[in-house]
């Protein structure tokens, strides 16, 4: 019987792996699949929620490190992540996504000489000063398999000089969790709960430090909001960080009565309010999938991306951080002045099946 780790660590890591779990079922008289949460996502409705939506069993390992600097909390990963290497001795652990989860779990494993998986592999925004792209350069340089999304991924390894014979072209995960809850999705009331019309709103989800640590920047992206929120009523589930800056920066009230603010919604919510929008502005990475394979406009509040197939031929807009110029797309797209996209190849709803097959063929043949 082989053993492998997953971690997660925040809420695009459990929709990640979520479908990677279900297909490992497949094999369970030959593999055994277990999951260790980091805690980096702590929060209910950033966590519990997920789980609990994506049908995840409780997760086998609980390490509950959360908050503190990113040296802080990767070494306090690596710490208790260690002690369970120690006892469990896996034979593969599978680290999904870019966040301190990743890199902590990864460098682990590999110091203890036990293979790492890397799912989304690949992926380069070119941006240093974005903590997530030192954790995607470092894990893809020192993991044993390398599981690409994209067809930039794979440019990017090779450019590298990263072994071929380790990467693999799977497709996307996070679009296998879209197709299997797309009828819970359906379901979903929150459109009405929210007195909301279908293709009438806009969606706007914001969480990076470049966009909300700072006040000079959260006022101005405030005040972003408030203007297009002229045109269109605003749906803002506000982010933790966002809103104890905005708390902070005593900007909790600026928000006009056309914005909609929501605590962190659920996985299923979400997803009903991002393919029902008329527009999504984010700047979050995966939302940018989502809403290509939606076919759905999304704006991006940032000056790079590292999936750049949703822009190439998805529905996605690199518009930058000069946010009149957002204001401008947004009015424009609002107007019907839309991207035709298109589905990026592989993203069919059963990446997990090829990643989990190859795996065992690996392990186990």
């Amino acid at each position: 019987m082989k053993k492998i780790i997953s971690v997660v660590g925040a809420r695009p890591n459990f929709v990640k792996i979520a479908p990677v779990h279900s297909s490992f079922q497949k094999y369970k008289s030959e593999i055994k699949h277990l999951i260790c949460h980091t805690g980096q996502h702590f929060d209910e409705k950033m966590s519990k929620v997920f789980f609990d939506e994506l049908q995840m069993p409780k997760p086998d390992f609980y390490l509950g490190i959360s908050g503190g600097s990113h040296a802080v909390q990767t070494a306090n990963i690596m710490i208790e992540f260690e002690k369970i290497l120690l006892d469990e001795k896996p034979d593969l652990v599978i680290v999904p996504g870019d966040v301190n989860s990743t890199i902590a779990a990864s460098l682990v494993a590999a110091k203890l000489h036990i293979h790492v998986a890397h799912v989304e592999a690949g992926l380069r925004s070119f941006d240093r000063k974005m903590p997530e792209e030192v954790n995607r350069v470092l894990t893809d340089e020192i993991a044993d398999y390398l599981f690409v999304t994209e067809k930039s991924g794979l440019d990017n390894l090779s450019n590298e000089g990263v072994n071929s014979n380790k990467v693999f072209f799977t497709g996307n995960v996070m679009i296998d969790s879209l197709v299997n809850f797309m009828p819970h999705i359906d379901k979903s009331e929150i459109i009405d709960r929210l007195s909301l019309k279908k293709g009438n709103y806009i969606l706007a989800t914001f969480h990076r430090p470049s966009n909300v640590d700072d006040k000079t920047n959260l006022t101005q992206l405030i005040d972003t909001i408030n203007e297009i929120s002229k045109e269109r009523k605003i749906v803002f589930p506000i982010h933790p960080r966002t809103q104890n800056n905005l708390k902070q920066f005593g900007l909790s009230d600026k928000l006009n009565k056309n914005v909609i603010k929501l605590d962190p919604v659920g996985y299923i919510d979400f997803l009903s309010l991002t393919k029902n929008a008329e527009l999504v502005i984010t700047d979050s990475g995966g939302i940018q999938e989502e809403t290509t394979f939606l076919g759905v406009q999304c704006i991006t509040v940032r000056d790079n991306t590292e999936r750049p197939i949703t822009s190439e031929i998805g529905t996605n807009h690199m518009i930058g951080t000069d946010l009149n110029k957002v204001i401008i797309a947004s009015k424009s797209i609002i107007d019907g002045n839309i991207k035709v996209g298109v589905i990026p190849d592989l993203w069919d709803g059963k990446a997990s099946q090829r990643i989990v097959e190859i795996i065992y063929k690996s392990l186990c043949k």
